[in-house]
């Protein structure tokens, strides 16, 4: 029978998301990937339990997260009757849903009906009464935003979500969206973008300094650039990597003889901090008090200490943040 080690909460630092009573840990455990049918579930178990016993309280799914979609909340849900179940007023668990989950007209999108119909599948599929949080995945230029605010009203009245959020917004639509909610009461609180040191996106949208001035966290996915600022590519591209695998999201194609050169040059300038480059890298999405968390996707035990280790340590100097744009600057996009 699992127990959660006594001293979790003893290293992990923990801020409020917004102007939000609710707090989330600086490093949060998203499973995005391996958490699906082709991934070993001791593995999976091994991994959550050591995030838990590290502090890491907040988990993040989607209802299209596995593959196939919905497995990575069915095997949630079975480490959560299993092993986390005493804990569950300890944890802060979130879904989404927004595109493609099921054939037909109401299986994606922001139709009232597809939210509410996908929360109610997501919450069977963990045995969950609620989320704390449930996203609105994506912007949805067919339904009006209206509809989509509304779904979300309903959803927390209901119970079935303590707070929303939405994900992969721009500034605008969410200026306008948080105006809805607001007028709705609705507990809308935080903000998922991709964020990294390559990925400015959420900079030149707009979305970052809105989703501040609105009093917004931000909880940043991809925040290691899909495994690229790690020490997996600094020799090639290994068999067992990401790129290797033809995953849609990172091909061997976007590792790029510029782009690792820029690599290599800041796993040397994070081995001169005394850190690992994805320490580094998580450090610097988490550089100012406008990044609430981010969301990690670690296969293993020891990944996740990796990451851990981005809450400790030194701080980045002005001259220091110059020198890193100086780096990335022929790689950035957005």
């Amino acid at each position: 029978m699992y127990i959660a080690d006594q001293k979790r909460y003893d290293t992990m630092k923990y801020v409020r998301t917004g102007t939000s009573g609710l707090k989330l840990p600086r490093i949060s455990l998203g499973l995005w990937h391996n958490f699906g049918a082709e991934s070993r579930y001791s593995v999976m178990r091994e991994t959550v339990l050591a995030a838990f016993d590290h502090g890491i309280t907040h988990f993040d799914l989607a209802n299209n997260y596995g593959p196939p979609p919905g497995e990575a909340e069915r095997n949630f849900g079975k480490l959560l009757k299993e092993d986390l179940r005493p804990y569950r007023d300890e944890l802060i668990i979130s879904s989404k849903a927004g595109y493609e989950m099921w054939p037909g007209p109401y299986g994606d999108g922001g139709s009232a009906k597809y939210l509410i119909s996908s929360l109610d599948q997501s919450l069977r599929r963990m045995g969950l009464e609620y989320v704390d949080i449930f996203y609105h995945h994506r912007m949805d230029k067919e339904t009006p935003l209206e509809e989509t605010m509304y779904a979300l009203r309903r959803i927390t009245d209901s119970g079935k979500a303590l707070y929303v959020g939405l994900s992969n917004y721009d500034g605008a639509t969410l200026e306008r969206a948080n105006e809805l909610l607001q007028a709705m009461n609705v507990p809308f609180i935080i903000n998922q973008n991709s964020y990294n040191l390559f990925n400015r996106r959420i900079e030149r949208n707009g979305l970052k300094d809105t989703s501040y001035r609105l009093g917004k966290g931000i909880i940043a996915f991809s925040p290691l650039a899909q495994g690229m600022l790690t020490s997996r590519y600094l020799n090639g591209i290994p068999d067992s990597s990401r790129a290797a695998s033809k995953s849609p999201f990172l091909k061997p194609s976007d590792l790029t003889d510029e782009r690792l050169d820029v690599i290599r040059k800041l796993a040397k300038h994070a081995a001169e901090r005394g850190e690992a480059l994805s320490q580094m890298a998580l450090k610097w999405v988490l550089k100012d008090d406008k990044v609430t968390s981010v969301l990690v996707g670690a296969s293993s035990k020891e990944q996740i200490l990796e990451n851990i280790g981005a809450v400790e340590g030194n701080l980045f100097t002005l001259p220091e943040l110059r020198e890193l744009e100086e780096i990335v600057s022929p790689v950035i996009y957005d």
